[in-house]
């Protein structure tokens, strides 16, 4: 399992912040004496604007795109050829799905088809089968420790092998089916050696998700915490500076740190309170014993858009989740009516922009002569 990196792990400590320990087996908080202040509900007024953005910033940070290794002119042609596979259907077996479909940029990253006028908890694949789990937010992923909600792939470019190849997802045979319709499709052939232009078979599975993967490293939605942490100190209200206070001092900042705010471990769903759920988490990957009820923690950036929560997408309301991962996740336990709007303020905070022209679906290319048909079967 992923841990707190050992720098992260001293701020925490010496801030006095680290109240959730990413550990199948916690130790018992101290109790605090009889005269102590509660430091979390205690009147914010007056907060030091500038203090309060220094302790963030240590803790959180912008979301940065790593600079391409490769010369800008073979960088873009491989994001255009990863924004065309992100939207191209025909990669699955009925033509009828691509990674938008479940992840659909235009809203946030997530799916949001519904059913009885609610969002779905989880996504239809193919000949309308239901997923397991709930279908999170590729915006930002990137900087994520690892992908999926149990872990299982290392990075964005491993996690868009997946879903392809899934029988309850897109269905398609095996990569080598995959293959066959990008080499039929005459458009790509080019697109491909313009990415991989020392490639001896350009056209390939892992190029295809290395493509992906380039395009998905831009997708990030700065947000007004970003200006906040980068000087611009009234970025935020005073609702949202309280909250912000709240969410460290309660120890949310344990589970949900790093520049994503979220997706940097994997933790015990029901750390401190049991949490009634079936799926085991990252025990269906490794059959550890000690992996029971382990789900990587979700990035909170963009969290106001992305419900509904959960990985099996149970829960419909920001409030209500916030609520109950104070009870279940942290030893300040319940919040008060007050600090839950304070938190939830916040984290509208973390609401960030959608660059609508860079997540513009392209024009899909032509099939050719040999374009397998769609197969519903």
């Amino acid at each position: 399992m992923r841990r707190l990196a050992p720098r992260l792990m001293t701020l925490l400590a010496a801030s006095g912040l680290m109240a959730c320990p990413a550990d199948p087996k916690p130790a018992k908080p101290a109790e605090k004496a009889a005269s102590e202040p509660d430091a979390a509900s205690a009147p914010a007024p007056g907060i030091d604007r500038a203090a309060l953005a220094k302790t963030a910033s240590a803790l959180f940070g912008p979301v940065v795109v790593a600079e391409s290794t490769a010369e800008p002119k073979v960088a873009e042609a491989m994001v255009e050829l990863g924004r065309l596979l992100y939207f191209e259907k025909r990669l699955s077996k009925n033509h009828d799905i691509s990674c938008n479909t479940c992840h659909d940029l235009a809203q946030y990253g997530v799916d949001v088809r519904e059913k009885d006028g609610k969002r779905m908890a989880t996504s239809l694949g193919h000949k309308g089968q239901l997923g397991a789990r709930n279908s999170p937010t590729v915006y930002n992923a990137f900087v994520h420790a690892n992908q999926f909600w149990d872990g299982r792939a290392k990075d964005v470019e491993e996690q868009a092998k997946g879903p392809i190849l899934n029988p309850v997802e897109m269905a398609m045979k095996d990569e080598v089916s995959a293959v066959k319709v990008l080499e039929s499709i005459p458009g790509y052939k080019d697109k491909f050696a313009a990415a991989f232009p020392d490639a001896k078979k350009p056209i390939s599975y892992d190029n295809m998700a290395k493509a992906i993967g380039a395009f998905e490293r831009r997708l990030t939605t700065p947000a007004p915490f970003d200006a906040f942490l980068a000087g611009k100190h009234d970025a935020l209200d005073e609702a949202q500076l309280e909250g912000l206070d709240l969410f460290m001092k309660k120890g949310c900042i344990a589970c949900h740190m790093g520049p994503a705010v979220g997706g940097m471990i994997m933790q015990k769903l029901g750390l401190l309170k049991p949490y009634p759920t079936k799926d085991a988490g990252r025990f269906e990957v490794t059959s550890n014993e000690a992996d029971r009820f382990f789900f990587k923690t979700p990035s909170l950036r963009n969290i106001t858009k992305t419900g509904p929560y959960l990985h099996d997408g149970s829960v419909e309301t920001l409030e209500e989740m916030v609520g109950l991962m104070a009870v279940h996740q942290t030893p300040g336990g319940a919040l008060s009516d007050d600090e839950l709007k304070k938190i939830v303020r916040f984290l509208g905070a973390l609401e960030g922009e959608i660059d609508a022209e860079y997540t513009k679906e392209p024009a899909a290319l032509e099939s050719g002569k040999k374009t397998p048909k769609p197969d519903p079967s």
